[in-house]
């Protein structure tokens, strides 16, 4: 059976994007098809300026929305990465297998460091090694393919090198995956800067609606959404980014295409309440879920706690191939 790795970070409370861009299809397919794991890489969001507190209730609340959103213990592996120490452990092995220019030349390295220079602050070493730790998190356990949006893709293609690499030097060791990206509204972009992705990481803003917001606001985050000039309704990602994004989320809420969609409408303001109905109708359910897990916070550390033991039992032995494979003596 194809098996499947990928995960959510939590640098910022989990947004429309983060779901239609990849959690419901975890949910609706990849769970179904493949043996799957799926974790809150906390790890990750270690590579920047951040609060221990605010990483650690993260952590628990991304946790809590993925088994909301509907990912089954039964049919996958949710857990969180630093419970399983062969994602560190692999990560080394793979850094002594990576050179320094090829991490330099990661587009988020160079955007993300420029940001942190610009406010004043150093640049951590994690955040130039980090594609290294994911490669370490995909590579553990055998995964063929990795969903993530166009974003990552430059840190799979780097994971892929790095296994090719490493089996060419050491013996055949890693499965090489290859990275998957979704349909429709892959990419949602923030209702107030359709050129910008609507990310969790972003300060909080009128563009973004989160999972847990309610109803009401998120209804006035759509309809405050800016459009583009002109009236007619049409899908023109160029010339107005700002009804494609709508259209294209209306399209991810309740199926269709997006061209297609547009001749239904000849104003903006009901495609903007339209879509407001739709994403409040796709989110309910999901709040509704997290507030009762919430509720029963031991009912969500069994799950991650099962699936710590089932990703380390996993992960283990493909990581204690690597350490022999690479020259290391065995533990005695």
């Amino acid at each position: 059976m194809t098996r499947i790795f990928s995960g959510l970070k939590p640098t910022g409370h989990l947004t429309l994007g983060n779901y239609l861009g990849a959690l419901r299809r975890w949910v609706e397919v990849d769970q179904h098809r493949a043996e799957a794991l799926f974790s809150v890489v906390d790890l990750h969001a270690l590579t920047v300026e951040h609060d221990p507190a605010r990483v650690r209730r993260l952590s628990r609340q991304a946790a809590t929305l993925m088994l909301a959103a509907g990912l089954d213990p039964q049919r996958c592996t949710v857990f969180v990465q630093s419970h399983v120490d062969e994602h560190t452990r692999l990560s080394y092995l793979l850094e002594c297998t990576a050179a320094d220019g090829e991490l330099r030349r990661m587009i988020q390295y160079r955007e993300k460091g420029g940001q942190a220079r610009a406010a004043g602050q150093s640049v951590r070493l994690s955040l130039l090694t980090y594609p290294v730790l994911m490669a370490a998190d995909i590579l553990a356990y055998g995964a063929d393919e990795v969903p993530v949006g166009e974003d990552q893709t430059q840190h799979v293609e780097l994971t892929r090198d790095l296994a090719v690499r490493f089996n060419q030097r050491y013996g055949h060791t890693f499965t090489v995956p290859r990275a998957t990206h979704p349909p429709v509204a892959a990419r949602v972009m923030d209702l107030q800067d359709p050129a910008s992705k609507m990310g969790k990481s972003h300060e909080p803003g009128a563009g973004i609606v989160h999972l847990l917001d309610d109803a009401d606001t998120v209804r006035k985050k759509i309809m405050r959404a800016v459009t583009d000039s002109g009236r007619e309704v049409e899908y023109d990602r160029e010339h107005k980014p700002g009804l494609a994004n709508l259209l294209e989320i209306l399209a991810a809420c309740e199926g269709g295409k997006p061209d297609e969609l547009a001749g239904a409408y000849d104003s903006y303001g009901a495609l903007k309440k339209d879509t407001a109905e739709a994403v409040v109708d796709l989110l309910r359910p999901v709040r509704e879920r997290h507030a009762e897990l919430a509720a029963d916070p031991a009912g969500v550390d069994a799950v991650l706690r099962l699936g710590a033991e089932r990703a380390r039992g996993l992960a283990r032995p493909r990581v204690d191939a690597a350490f022999r494979a690479i020259g290391l003596m065995p533990a005695v």
